[in-house]
C-alpha cells in the first residue's frame, strides 16, 4: 500500500511539474509565438529555416538571445518547398510589404531576394540555386517602425525568361510587384509563408540608457534597409 501511494504521489508531482514548465515556456521571450489567424492564412506549404531559430515560417522572431539583431546579419535562409515538382522550374521572391512601417508603407514590397530558374528537385531540398536577380538582403526593420512582415513566395516559372527592368534594378523599395507578376503572366503562388520581427532596439526586454531619449532617424535612413 505504501509503495502504491508513493508511486501515485510521484506521478502527480511529475504531472504538476510538466504543467508548470509548459506554462513557463509558453510565456518565455524565447517561445516561438505564432502569427495571428489573419496572417497564418498566408502560410501555405513553404518552410524557411534560419540558424538557431529553425523553421520561422508563420512565427514571430523571439525576443531573446539577440535573435532580432542576429537575423539582420545572417546569410540567406534555407527555403524548402516539399511540394515542388522535380521537373519544374520555380521563382523565389522575398519582400517586405511594411517598409518603412506598417502604418505608412510608402516603400512597400521592398525586394529582399529574387531568384529564378530554381529546379524543383533542389527546392525540395532547400537548395536555392538559380539566377539571382536580387541578392539576398537580410531583414533590417528601422527603429521605431513596429513589426514588419517578411513574405516569401514561390511561383512556377514555366520556361519563361525572367528579368528586371532597368528602373527596377535602381532601387529595391517601392517595387511594383503586381506589375512584375503581370508582365510574366505569373499566377497565384505555388507556396508562400511569412514571419515577423522588429528592430532589436524596440524589444521590451532591452533597457534604454538613462538620460538619452530615443529619437526617430531621418526618413532617408529609415528606408535605407527594410
Amino acid at each position: 500500500m505504501g509503495w502504491t501511494m508513493t508511486l501515485v504521489t510521484a506521478a502527480l508531482l511529475l504531472g504538476l511539474m510538466m504543467v508548470v514548465t509548459g506554462d513557463k515556456d509558453e510565456n518565455s521571450p524565447c517561445a516561438h509565438e505564432a502569427l495571428l489567424d489573419e496572417d497564418t492564412l498566408f502560410c501555405q506549404g513553404l518552410e524557411v529555416f534560419y540558424p538557431e531559430l529553425g523553421n520561422i515560417g508563420c512565427k514571430v522572431v523571439p525576443d531573446c538571445n539577440n535573435y532580432r539583431q542576429k537575423i539582420t546579419s545572417w546569410m540567406e535562409p534555407i527555403v524548402k518547398f516539399p511540394g515542388a515538382v522535380d521537373g519544374a522550374t520555380y521563382i523565389l521572391v522575398m519582400v517586405d510589404p511594411d517598409a518603412p512601417s506598417r502604418a505608412e508603407p510608402r516603400q512597400r514590397f521592398w525586394r529582399h531576394w529574387l531568384v529564378t530558374d530554381i529546379k524543383g528537385a533542389d527546392l525540395k531540398k532547400g537548395k536555392i540555386q538559380g539566377q539571382e536577380l536580387s541578392a539576398y538582403q537580410a531583414p533590417s526593420p528601422p527603429a521605431h517602425s513596429g513589426f514588419h512582415r517578411y513574405q516569401f513566395f514561390v511561383y512556377l516559372q514555366e520556361g519563361k525568361v525572367i528579368s528586371l527592368l532597368p528602373k527596377e534594378n535602381k532601387t529595391r523599395g517601392s517595387w511594383r510587384m503586381d506589375r512584375f507578376l503581370n508582365r510574366f503572366h505569373l499566377g497565384e503562388p505555388e507556396a508562400s509563408t511569412q514571419f515577423m520581427t522588429q528592430n532589436y532596439q524596440d524589444s521590451p526586454t532591452l533597457q534604454a540608457p538613462r538620460g538619452r531619449a530615443s529619437e526617430p532617424k531621418h526618413k532617408q535612413a529609415e528606408i535605407a534597409a527594410c
